[in-house]
């Protein structure tokens, strides 16, 4: 009897033991998680001194907030000690109320009386005319990690211009919500450049937007005079979720931290004539085509035994977009594991089963004059489109575009900032 109160014993101590470390360890990671800034917190708490006596411009959409959801429109229009003078708008404007692709012209903001650029459509860099009243411009957009969303471009072609007209340009950093420790799929060819695809980086290239700022502003010749204002006490194993700030839609189709996280495979699907989800309230996670059947499409997907990721038959009516008031048919992805999940990978998979599976009725998008299909810009090559058309596997392709993932992890090196 008492062997077995003594087990018992060291068993109850065992369990309060690794309880201890458990609470520890999980102690430890919420404080750091509570020191968490942002870039726009660590300049008005710490560096604000950067703006003093200069005529600001703000490059910004809905997701330019501190975590108390305050819009750094308002916050440095009702500081007393910024000047600020002008307003700058990506694809889908200051306050994103544009849809994908619409153009959003030049007007008056309502709230503080401030001129609004359009940095999208007809005018995508800044004139000279726009920039004569600013002396240092900064950049405050979350971005999704992905290389074919276009705030990062919108990035690049503004510090062309701070540059060419002597204007200090400032990152604002924040936290890429895929993570930081990832990076996956083929680096864009030079030759299949263009707004979804600037620069040669890899679809999930795994940095900040200050990151990619240094990296563009050293390797691509830019030049502009850049101070990328870091965040406190982020790290590149972090979720996105477990820090104290809120997700913001960068844009309409982007509701959720699950659209971020599925958009750089799924997006694929915009490249070719099946819906991928927009017009729906899960776009980019509800794939699918009048012409597919769902049942058919999760079978086959499912027997690949991809990892981190389940798909679900699934059938939706799109409300705009392609398949606008048509019922069509798919799936939904579920992602189970985001450490496994690998988003272009299975993006490819999705394309290329549905290719093999509906040959007489799936299609690309139409080549331009030059050859090239919008899915070449978004996949950064054509090679890819031709292995799908030719019965080759995903396998194959990511063993062809693997040496180029592992120059560019070679190159990011030098510009990782956490």
């Amino acid at each position: 009897m008492k062997r077995l109160v003594m087990v018992a014993i060291i068993a109850i101590l065992a369990l309060s033991t690794m309880s201890g470390v458990s609470a520890d360890n999980n102690g430890k990671h919420k404080g750091q998680f509570k020191k968490f800034k942002l870039g726009v917190e660590v300049l008005l708490d710490e560096q604000k001194d950067l703006l003093e006596g200069k005529r600001v411009g703000l490059i910004t959409n809905p997701t330019g907030v501190d975590r108390d959801m305050n819009s750094i429109v308002d916050i440095l229009h009702n500081d007393p000690d910024v000047n600020l003078t002008a307003l700058y708008g990506p694809e889908h404007g200051v306050r994103g109320s544009a849809q994908a692709g619409e153009y959003v012209e030049y007007y008056i903001d309502e709230n503080t009386g401030l001129p609004v650029y359009s940095l999208y459509g007809e005018t995508r860099k800044p004139t000279p005319e726009m920039l004569e009243n600013v002396d240092v411009l900064l950049f405050d957009i979350q971005d999704v990690g992905t290389r074919f969303y276009t705030y990062i471009y919108t990035m690049a072609l503004a510090m062309e211009a701070a540059e060419e007209n002597d204007i200090q340009f400032i990152v604002l950093d924040r936290p890429n919500p895929l993570g930081g420790d990832k990076v996956e799929g083929p680096v864009l060819e030079p030759e299949y450049a263009s707004f979804v695809g600037k620069y040669p980086i890899p679809l999930r290239h795994g940095m900040t937007v200050g990151e990619l700022a240094k990296l563009f502003n050293n390797e691509f010749g830019i030049g502009a005079d850049l101070t990328v204002v870091e965040m406190d006490s982020w790290e590149r194993w972090m979720d996105y979720e477990d820090l104290p700030i809120e997700f913001v839609m960068p844009s309409p189709n982007m509701p959720t931290l699950n659209t971020a996280l599925v958009y750089p495979g799924a997006a694929l699907i915009e490249g070719t004539n099946v819906s991928e989800g927009r017009g729906t309230t899960r776009p980019f996670e509800l794939i699918g085509a009048p012409f597919i059947n769902s049942t058919e499409l999760a079978a086959t997907l499912t027997e690949l035994e991809l990892p981190g990721v389940t798909f679900r038959a699934a059938s939706f009516t799109p409300i705009y977009s392609k398949h606008s008031g048509t019922l069509s048919h798919g799936i939904q992805i579920h992602v189970n594991d985001r450490n496994a999940y690998q988003p272009v990978v299975t993006g490819l998979h999705i394309v290329k089963t549905i290719h093999d599976l509906y040959p007489e009725d799936f299609a690309f998008r139409a080549e331009n004059s030059a050859g090239v299909s919008f899915f070449d810009n978004l996949i950064g090559n054509g090679w890819i489109r031709e292995a799908i058309e030719n019965g080759e596997s995903v396998e194959s392709m990511k063993a062809q575009w693997q040496d180029g993932l592992n120059e560019f992890k070679e190159l990011r090196e030098e510009y990782l900032l956490y």
